[in-house]
């Protein structure tokens, strides 16, 4: 059965470059969720119990991030922090196997691989979390990071996962896109 502690939401809105010059707003929201690691501390083959709770939290928090949105996501990103006592794999149990189909619900679809990233973090530790569209892999003007971190989080024995959603590309976007790859 999931612990969890305390779920976390951050909606920000960006309204000028990092120059100042005004461009359409860009809204990025994500959800944070701490628990209890249930593999804290041991070492096992079997992750599948971290499975089941991706699953279940994405469940519960993607439609909440994607309302938060207030516009049709075109690009998502997940993350894990795992606490000092837990394992790398721990974070990718997480994100991996069974968090995509419930983020993919939320945003009506995706085509594209969800960015992620996973890392051993001490209480207050930040992530990247990496953005990229959810259709098109290599539209470099979605390619975009958030920095997020919930301060009395992860304790030794927990997790933090994030998951995130933006309503577009960054500020003034001019790198456009690569090479489709068939």
């Amino acid at each position: 059965m999931i612990q969890v502690r305390k779920t976390v939401f951050l909606s920000e809105v960006i309204e000028t470059d990092s120059f100042g010059t005004p461009c359409a707003p860009v809204t990025r929201v994500a959800a944070a969720a701490v628990f209890r690691n249930p593999l804290a501390g041991r070492f096992e083959n079997d992750l599948s119990p971290l499975f089941e709770i991706g699953a279940e939290l994405g469940q519960r928090l993607a439609e909440q991030a994607v309302g938060l949105l207030k516009a049709p996501p075109v690009s998502y990103g997940k993350a894990a922090i795992v606490g000092a006592s837990g394992d790398m794999e721990h974070g990718g149990a997480v994100i991996h196997p069974r968090l995509g189909a419930p983020m993919r619900a939320a945003a009506g679809g995706g085509a594209a691989v969800i960015s992620s990233n996973v890392k051993i973090g001490a209480v207050g530790a930040s992530i990247d979390l990496p953005l990229g569209h959810k259709d098109n892999p290599w539209s470099f003007d979605h390619f975009d990071t958030m920095t997020l971190s919930v301060p009395d989080g992860p304790a030794p024995d927990e997790i933090v996962m994030f998951i995130a959603y933006a309503n577009r590309g960054r500020p003034i976007p001019r790198c456009g896109s690569g090479p489709v790859k068939t």
